[in-house]
């Protein structure tokens, strides 16, 4: 089962796959933009599935590393990068449909609303984070900034989980909903809880 599974995703089509598995709720989206299924109000629909996208997105990206270690399918690495630039595009598109649909595009509007309310703030904050991992999710990049110097930039995904996880929870409050963003925290505290206690195993292996 783990040889077919390796076999798997190391097949050229793995990466096209997981293109086409990505883009789907994006093409579901506009779809039913296009064909007014978005409910009694299509522009928070869509800005809210957006913004679930790119939590879900997210997560998974953070999950590669458990998931390869645990299962031993150092293939899943591959899907690595692709996670993580669809879940900035993602975000981008979520930014995006806030400062059209809600905002109307006006600059002097939309950096007032970011001071002004904190959720917003987060969530601006979370996306700036993810630019420069975005830009630097590139071979080249990898390259000319050195392997030590790119995984210490690209630990700041922990910091987006974090903060994205209080965008949503302060978003959610308003309406005193807190059921979702409990399970994305709770799955957030197993992904970033199991790093923790790899990093204080290995730091007491060395001492020992």
């Amino acid at each position: 089962m783990k040889r077919a599974l390796s076999a798997a995703l190391l097949h050229p089509a793995a990466k096209p796959v997981l293109f086409v598995l990505c883009s789907l709720p994006l093409a579901w989206l506009v779809y039913g933009a296009v064909a007014n299924q978005l409910g009694a109000n299509p522009a928070e629909a869509l800005i809210r599935r957006l913004g679930d996208w790119t939590m879900r997105g997210l997560w998974l990206t953070l999950a590669i590393t458990p998931l390869r270690e645990l299962t031993g399918l150092a293939a899943l690495a591959r899907m690595r990068r692709m996670l993580g630039v669809f879940s900035f595009v993602y975000a981008s598109l979520h930014l995006l449909a806030y400062g059209w649909l809600d905002m109307g595009l006006a600059l002097d509007d939309i950096a007032r609303d970011i001071a002004k309310r904190p959720f917003i703030l987060m969530g601006f904050t979370a996306w700036a984070l993810m630019v420069p991992l975005a830009l630097t999710s590139f071979n080249k990049a990898i390259k000319a900034l050195g392997g030590k110097r790119w995984q210490a930039l690209h630990k700041l995904v922990y910091a987006v989980g974090v903060i994205g996880l209080l965008h949503f929870i302060w978003m959610r409050a308003g309406k005193h909903n807190f059921a979702e963003p409990a399970i994305y925290g709770a799955i957030l505290a197993v992904l970033l809880g199991w790093r923790l206690w790899k990093r204080l195993g290995a730091r007491r292996a060395s001492l020992g």
